[in-house]
């Protein structure tokens, strides 16, 4: 691989030892979704008057000089029960798109270009690597990495051997990082030298551990006792052979959330493959594949046509927002462009966007829209404006986008699509909010239901019509994770099967309008229950942000004498005086006034995770000083 470190150190053995077998997922009693008819929304290329099926139009080349239009279709789609899409590992898919377009480029990040052969056949070595200590079928790969081509090598590695990844927030203490290790089973780990302090602490409270593979960088830190070098056990390995692999192979991906310990979801590659198959395939009006060679074709024809996808996360690969656009990509034979500084450079990302002509760059709301937007007007101001032509599609997820953030991006980048999604690590989406080039942002600004979409009453689980003005608990259908890993109790919670449906319900509540629009209250378990009223802190953030000299803001409830708990602001300004009482009687024009801030508590910025997630309990600590 292009850009590599460490070859010139000595030889050294992988470090091998003995442990048990991790334990297997936790699936829930019923993966099937209902024997009826479902509808799904694509965004369709082609004639905006065409009634003709996607699969029946032709795939246009990149400046043909034929404009692409797109539109909102709803297409009625049989689903029976059971997820029915292809069943394959993702190892054996990436395979054959190696095999079918060896020299195209998969991976770039700074200047290191890292084609599919290149990719493929480092992954196969690390495979032999993982393999020869005894990594193999279900056993679990932690990932302590930085953005690097490694990441997304070394998992392509443990699939191959028909291992799980398991990501490893970087910004974790040893207790943290132990409890994810330990609670996974972990039999590897993967971890940048910068880690090597930490991970040398960890270690003694995880025996399990049978391979350690450390990735060079400019730490200056030494390999650790027991550890190999990443480059130079691949350097010296045989690639291994392609096995037989299934799609219920898994990856357990672990999500901090707001609260509480981190926690393993559970994706079957079935599974991911069906939830990000439809965005994928859906998104360019195509059908989903029904074998390997189908994959590897359509990849063909889209790199051919000057149609494959060059797509930009602006969260690191640690996050499941990164990672799977990261496979979506893939499966599609595009090009996945990584940032390369360990903090988010918004000029590194726009002239990665302008150099690799970037079709798609995702991001998490406006922690990341605004320092965007603020570098693109220093360069217009500059004389230097970037050229975001090639951006077909901006996507949130995680987090809302402001109207003001929507449509600054969208005067900027004019060709662009902006997609707006609630989603989680569960599964989703459950809403999304599109605006196409042309329209107004303020106008669009609303989340609509998705057709897998329902709401529920979280105490008799009975469905709530749309329009009843009544709050309930989002769910989607379709595909989703087989569940939480070791944790049947949560599975059982948060996946339900009703009246022979299965959602996932990760505990997000919503009012839904008759027409479809969402009204997105909050997660439960951050819900604040002030005077026997319920708040949700989401809606309470929207209201707080729309105030012209907020920049960020999370709200929060603390201990109260008389209502038990009150609601308070942490809130970051744009450097322009805002006073409490004003914040609050704006407040008080969006929302009703028991679910105003009666505090507001002042920073100088919003902590937030590098993928854009709000710390609530950061927040709490501020709030409670």
């Amino acid at each position: 691989m292009e850009g590599s470190r460490g070859h010139g150190r000595s030889r050294r053995r992988v470090r091998t030892g003995h442990g048990e077998p991790a334990q297997g997922p936790t699936r829930s009693e019923d993966d099937g979704e209902a024997r009826e008819e479902g509808r799904v929304v694509r965004l369709v290329s082609g004639d905006a008057h065409s009634t003709d099926p996607p699969q029946h139009r032709s795939l246009h080349r990149r400046g043909s000089g034929r404009r692409r239009t797109f539109r909102r279709r709803t297409v009625s789609l049989p689903r029976p029960r059971g997820l029915n899409v292809l069943s394959e590992s993702w190892a054996t898919l990436w395979e054959a798109l190696a095999a079918a377009q060896p020299d195209h480029v998969a991976v770039v990040i700074g200047d290191t270009h890292i084609t599919w052969s290149q990719l493929d056949g480092g992954a196969a070595r690390i495979a032999s690597v993982l393999d020869a200590g005894g990594v193999g079928h279900d056993h679990k790969v932690g990932q302590l990495l930085y953005n690097c081509p490694e990441y997304l090598e070394s998992a392509y590695a443990s699939f191959k051997v028909r291992a799980s990844t398991v990501n490893v927030n970087y910004r974790y203490k040893a207790p943290e990082i132990v409890h994810v290790l330990s609670d996974s089973g972990a039999t590897a780990l993967v971890f940048h030298s910068a880690f090597a302090p930490v991970v040398e602490e960890a270690r003694r409270s995880l025996p399990a551990l049978r391979v350690l593979l450390q990735v060079d960088d400019d730490s200056g830190n030494a390999l650790l006792s027991g550890a190999s070098w990443y480059h130079e056990v691949k350097a010296s390995a045989a690639p291994m052979t392609p096995i037989a692999r299934a799609g219920t192979d898994s990856l357990l991906l672990y999500t901090g959330g707001t609260t509480g310990l981190p926690k393993g979801v559970v994706w079957s590659h079935t599974g991911l493959f069906g939830a990000l198959a439809f965005t994928g395939y859906a998104s360019l009006g195509l059908p989903l594949p029904e074998t390997v060679d189908d994959v590897a074709r359509v990849a063909v024809e889209l790199q051919s046509a000057g149609r494959g996808p060059v797509n930009m996360t602006a969260p690191p690969l640690m996050h499941g927002t990164a990672m799977f656009l990261a496979f979506s990509t893939f499966v599609l034979g595009g090009t996945v462009v990584l940032l390369a500084g360990r903090r988010f450079d918004p000029a590194e990302l726009l002239r990665l966007v302008q150099r690799e002509r970037v079709t798609q760059v995702s991001i998490v709301g406006d922690a990341f829209a605004r320092p965007i937007v603020a570098e693109i007007e220093r360069a217009e101001a500059a004389g230097q404006p970037y050229d975001l032509s090639s951006l077909a599609r901006i996507v949130s997820t995680g987090a809302t986008l402001s109207s003001e953030m929507k449509s600054a991006l969208m005067q900027r980048a004019k060709s662009a699509v902006v997609l707006d999604m609630i989603g989680a690590s569960e599964g989703g989406p459950f809403a999304v909010a599109m605006t196409m080039p042309g329209q107004d942002p303020l106008a669009t600004a609303k989340f609509m239901a998705t057709p897998a979409t329902a709401l529920f009453d979280d105490q008799t689980w009975e469905k709530i019509p749309f329009g009843s003005e009544r709050a309930g608990v989002l769910a989607a259908a379709g595909p989703m994770p087989d569940g939480y890993y070791g944790d049947a109790e949560r599975t059982a919670r948060t996946f339900r099967t009703i009246d022979g449906v299965r959602y996932t319900v990760p505990g997000d509540y919503a009012r839904i309008d008759a027409d479809g629009t969402v009204h997105l209250l909050g997660r439960g378990s951050v819900c604040i229950n002030t005077g026997g009223e319920k708040v949700y802190p989401e809606e309470v953030e929207v209201a707080v942000r729309s105030h012209p000299n907020v920049v960020d803001c999370v709200v929060v409830g603390v201990p109260d004498q008389r209502y038990g708990e009150t609601v308070v602001a942490v809130v970051s300004t744009d450097g322009r005086t805002v006073t409490e009482g004003d914040l609050i009687a704006h407040v008080k024009t969006r929302i009703a006034d028991y679910k105003a801030p009666r505090r507001a508590v002042f920073v100088d910025q919003v902590y937030r995770s590098p993928s854009g997630k709000a710390d609530y309990r950061w927040a709490r600590e501020r709030a409670e000083a």
